[in-house]
């Protein structure tokens, strides 16, 4: 206290300090699993587009050599390209996508790189077109068709 009889205040008390910081803590238990569930919405979604970029690649591959491509390479070498060089770049968008198959019946599998970090769901499609997903585990020709 001062000589008139007021408190001299010149900063925050502990309680103030600990109510400020468990109301952030609050709002960073809230948001940070919804940040996280957006990215490994965005990672999915960008893997099915770049699955339907790659099935219109094939198609394209198939029209002009008469077999599909077994590799990345085969599409994005050729002059004019296939499919862009950014394919190349593997993991895409936190997925690994691999090739498997033959010219005549390709398979892709496009796995999270880490599972339920960079993604939740493993997707499957081959020459039908058709693209597959399952969750918690790679998918297969048997995995129900995503929506």
């Amino acid at each position: 206290m001062t000589a008139t009889g007021k408190l001299n205040r010149n900063g925050f008390t502990l309680l103030e300090v600990i109510i400020v910081i468990a109301i952030i803590a609050l709002i960073a238990a809230i948001a940070i699993p919804n940040l996280l569930r957006a990215r490994i919405n965005s990672n999915e979604s960008s893997t099915i587009q770049n699955l339907r970029a790659i099935l219109s690649a094939q198609g394209a591959y198939f029209a002009a050599n008469g077999e599909f491509a077994i590799d990345m390479e085969s599409m994005t070498t050729p002059v004019p390209a296939f499919l862009s060089h950014d394919f190349l770049q593997n993991p895409l968008s936190g997925y690994q996508i691999t090739f498997g198959g033959d010219e005549i019946n390709y398979t892709l599998n496009a796995n999270p790189t880490t599972w339920y970090v960079t993604g939740i769901r493993g997707f499957y499609t081959d020459a039908s077109g058709i693209i597959r997903h399952n969750i918690g585990a790679p998918a297969n020709s048997n995995s129900p068709t995503i929506h």
